[in-house]
């Protein structure tokens, strides 16, 4: 496999796939550097999710699974 040459950040992304930035960048930490999803660093303490071309792809498929199953969705851990 060739080296990734260009990444999509997370805002774009949601745009090409017509979903909620947010939502996907929750879902997204199941996928991993080799599953296309990175991390960008800018400056100071500024970051963003990016995507691999084949990590949309790889994101696509969770965003049909988690809406087949909303019960999948991580919750939030209950304040003591």
């Amino acid at each position: 496999m060739a080296g990734i040459s260009y990444v999509f950040t997370i805002s774009r992304v949601a745009e090409m796939l017509g979903e909620d930035e947010e939502w996907l960048d929750e879902i997204s930490i199941v996928l991993d550097p080799e599953d296309g999803r990175l991390g960008v660093l800018g400056l100071g303490e500024e970051s963003t999710t990016a995507f691999a071309p084949f990590g949309i792809d790889n994101l696509a498929e969770l965003v049909q699974i988690y809406k087949a199953d909303p019960s999948l969705l991580p919750r939030p851990k209950p304040r003591e």
